[in-house]
């Protein structure tokens, strides 16, 4: 089965589960609040901390993945650049941004060198202005 070809307009992976899941993490926790508030008692302040507790922990469980992989990025991107790059260029590679890199992963190997100078000497820095740039989109369906 082949996936879907990605670009600027669909990269975007949004899991409907993990959403569900953090909204039926804050119903509870303002109900809780609201609880804990209008009829005080010790176990209505505990079951609201252990909410807070669990949206914590949720909200954790979807950033550090997030920057793991974009370390990830970072090194298979300066890598490619290694191979694809000009010398020129190549010897700019640590002037990139965590930013920029994460942006350039999407150009294709032909489209590369091209958008990497225009980012450098034009100082491109959002990545997603980076991403609307990129002509030959590169997709990536494994990320998280």
């Amino acid at each position: 089965m082949s996936e879907s070809a990605q670009n600027f307009e669909n990269h975007a992976k949004v899991v409907k589960g993990f959403l569900w899941a953090n909204a039926l993490l804050v119903f509870p926790t303002f109900y809780f609040a609201f609880l804990a508030v209008t009829d005080f008692s010790l176990e209505r302040v505990a079951l609201f901390l252990f909410c807070v507790g669990a949206m914590i922990i949720a909200f954790y469980a979807r950033v550090f993945p997030l920057g793991v992989q974009d370390r990830v990025i970072r090194l298979e991107e300066r890598l490619r650049m290694e191979r694809l790059l000009p010398q020129e260029l190549r010897d700019r590679i640590p002037d990139f941004t965590a930013e920029q890199l994460i942006g350039l992963r999407f150009a294709s190997d032909e489209e590369l060198p091209d958008l990497a100078r225009r980012v450098l000497y034009e100082d491109i820095s959002d990545r997603k202005e980076i991403k609307g740039a990129v002509r030959n989109w590169r997709s990536d369906h494994q990320r998280v």
